[in-house]
């Protein structure tokens, strides 16, 4: 008599991953993919986790209580698509011995290069350049026309100074920009890319233009509120990486006052809605969250989550684990 076959463990992908990315997983595994751009429905989503053993989700999947009461006892490990695990309970998790990852490292040049493009594109006034010119309005050259801010030797404050911050401040050096970070400490020399650690007081006082990378975490969230943004210098550039650590709505209020020369934000703390205000401004340059949106880094980041879900599976630790304390101030 023949013997079966062991049930292959049952695991859910809660969006569509970049090509290529989910073929490593339904050879040894039950998936079930809810094929979309957009994320589950809550309902559908709580339904959908009953009895997994593994997920793979992404920053819009919220994972408390309800959901992993919802998938069960059987829930081994919640694989984040995503640097930011802001999405997930993580004390919830280390109560019903649920572990969790997340997949650093592999975007972090595509998120500088795109800090990069933002802060080109607002300091040289290209988002107003090209609405002028797809608009069909009359223009002309003149020599005050569209005047933006050169970059060589302004001092670059980046605020945030792990993968992504260190990634930014190596491609200043290109630009002739000294440079200045603010962390919770002060790092080694070799980490540090050459730029000078300072208190966030120093730094927001000396930065013309201000790159934002640090996570968001109760202690970061609005840390940049009207009375930190008042600090900057006259005229200073906001480039925001990080969805809630910049008060958008403080945001907006200095660029329309001008207090800001220009700003740019590559995703948001209501994502997909775009605060009205934000969107007034003729100076801010706003981008749909694209800092890790190329072939490359999205197929890396689906197939590290996809990693962390098959070590676990097989009885291993993740590759890329997220602790609980790494939440904390």
């Amino acid at each position: 008599m023949s013997m079966q076959s062991p049930p292959l463990p049952p695991v859910l992908v809660t969006r569509r991953l970049a090509p290529g990315v989910i073929g490593r997983l339904t050879g040894h595994h039950a998936v079930t993919c809810h094929d979309s751009d957009l994320a589950m429905p809550r309902p559908e989503l709580l339904a959908a986790v009953r009895g997994r053993r593994a997920v793979l989700t992404t920053l819009d999947d919220r994972v408390d209580a309800e959901f992993l009461d919802a998938a069960g006892p059987g829930l081994r490990i919640v694989a984040n698509h995503a640097v930011g695990h802001h999405n997930i309970d993580l004390a919830a998790c280390a109560e019903r011995g649920v572990l969790v990852s997340n997949t650093p490292g592999v975007l972090t040049d595509a998120t500088a290069d795109m800090a990069w493009a933002l802060l080109l594109a607002a300091t040289r006034r290209l988002g107003e350049g090209e609405r002028l010119l797809r608009s069909g309005r009359p223009w002309v050259w003149a020599p005050n026309f569209l005047l933006g801010m050169e970059l060589a030797g302004t001092p670059l404050g980046i605020l945030g100074m792990g993968r992504i911050g260190q990634a930014v401040a190596r491609r200043a050096r290109a630009f002739d920009m000294p440079v200045a970070y603010h962390n919770r400490g002060e790092l080694p020399p070799e980490q540090a890319e050459g730029a000078a650690w300072k208190s966030l007081d120093d730094l927001l006082a000396t930065s013309t233009v201000l790159v934002v990378t640090c996570p968001l975490s109760a202690a970061t969230r609005h840390l940049l509120d009207a009375r930190r943004l008042a600090q900057l210098p006259h005229g200073a550039v906001v480039v925001s990486m990080t969805a809630g650590v910049v008060d958008e709505e403080a945001l907006a209020a200095a660029l329309e006052s001008g207090a800001l020369f220009a700003a740019a934000v590559d995703n948001f703390e209501q994502e997909p809605a775009v605060p009205s205000a934000l969107l007034a401004q003729e100076r801010a340059v706003l981008a749909p969250h694209l800092g890790s949106a190329t072939v490359r880094t999205r197929q890396a980041m689906g197939g590290l989550a996809v990693d962390n879900i098959l070590a676990v599976l097989a009885g291993g630790e993740p590759v890329t684990p997220v602790k609980p304390q790494s939440v904390k101030p």
